[in-house]
This record gives C-alpha cells, structure tokens and sequence, in this order.
C-alpha cells in the first residue's frame, strides 16, 4: 500500500477491541493503524477466496450438468467418427 492511496478515518470501537488492538500493536511493534487496515484485509481476502470458492462450484457444476446433458449426443458423435476411421 502506498503513503498517497492512505486515507486518514475516525472510527468508534469497543474499548475492548480497542485495547486488544493496542496490545497487539505493541506485541508486533506496529501502529494501531497497521493493525486495523491488517484485520480488514485478512477479512477482504477470506470474502474474495469464500466468492471464488463459490464460483468455482458453480462452475464445476453447470459444466457436470452439461456434460452428463451431453454425453449421448457426444457418444454418438464419436461413435459415427469412429465408423468413418475404419471405413477409410
């Protein structure tokens, strides 16, 4: 992250998160700040693999849906190749 994309926030929290925040920083020797923008983007990242994960799946299965929709006609099809091969 570059210094010119930081954007400076006021935000509200719990005091308990707060100081959980705080004895992290110090634990890691990072500003409360670092802290913060780090536990939003862990969650970003777990939300972008959770929707990709979906995706996939559903990929994987309109393909499953279309190949078993398509496996007579293919069989078919490889079945008249498979007779044009041998009757050359």
């Amino acid at each position: 992250m570059t210094i010119s994309s930081v954007q400076k926030v006021t935000i509200s929290l719990p005091k308990a998160l707060l100081d959980f925040a705080d004895n992290r920083a110090t634990q890691t020797q990072k500003s409360r700040s670092q802290i913060i923008s780090e536990a939003l983007a862990a969650i970003k990242t777990q939300e972008e693999e959770r929707l990709a994960v979906e995706g996939y799946q559903f990929y994987a299965q309109e393909a499953a849906e279309f190949a078993a929709a398509s496996a007579d006609s293919v069989s078919n099809a490889w079945k008249a190749t498979e007779g044009k091969d041998n009757a050359s």
